[in-house]
């Protein structure tokens, strides 16, 4: 009896040690980017930029500045994944060069033939968390910003 609880502790540390490795090699798979996409947008006076890695298990990051006139600009960082040809986004920023307060709101785009466009929809927020309303409709139509390619900068 002594030996198959040996036998069955030294499967249970193989299998835990076994697993450890393929959760650490699953991450770094995830984090290879299979390309970088670049775009700018102007509407008015306003101009956004957007960077995005898109990685190869359909994670995507990136940077997205938007530069208002006579207000402090949005600086900040993305994350998401795409859902077709949709990507939703978290979207934490500051205002100006300031480091706090930080603000975190949901954004969806919609990648149309070379563009990226960025929609409207009804958010709510529980528990400090702001997400878009279940069942209420995106409106691609109604955003400010139409993403048009661009050159990435290192």
């Amino acid at each position: 009896m002594n030996s198959i609880l040996k036998l069955s502790l030294a499967i249970t540390v193989l299998g835990a040690l076994t697993s450890c490795g393929n959760t650490e090699s699953k991450k770094e798979t995830a984090k290879v980017t299979s390309k970088q996409e670049c775009y700018v947008a102007v509407d008015g006076t306003y101009t956004a930029y957007l960077n995005l890695n898109i990685y190869k298990a359909g994670n995507v990051d990136g940077d997205l500045l938007i530069k208002y006139t006579g207000k402090d600009q949005n600086i900040g960082k993305v994350a998401g994944k795409f859902s077709g040809d949709t990507l939703f986004v978290d979207y934490t920023f500051t205002l100006g060069n300031t480091d706090k307060p930080i603000y975190k709101n949901p954004l969806a785009f919609l990648k149309k033939e070379n563009q990226i466009i960025l929609g409207v929809g009804v958010i709510e927020t529980t528990l400090g968390r702001s997400y878009f309303v279940k069942g209420e409709p995106i409106n691609f139509e109604r955003g400010k910003f139409t993403f048009e390619p661009s050159v990435c900068k290192d």
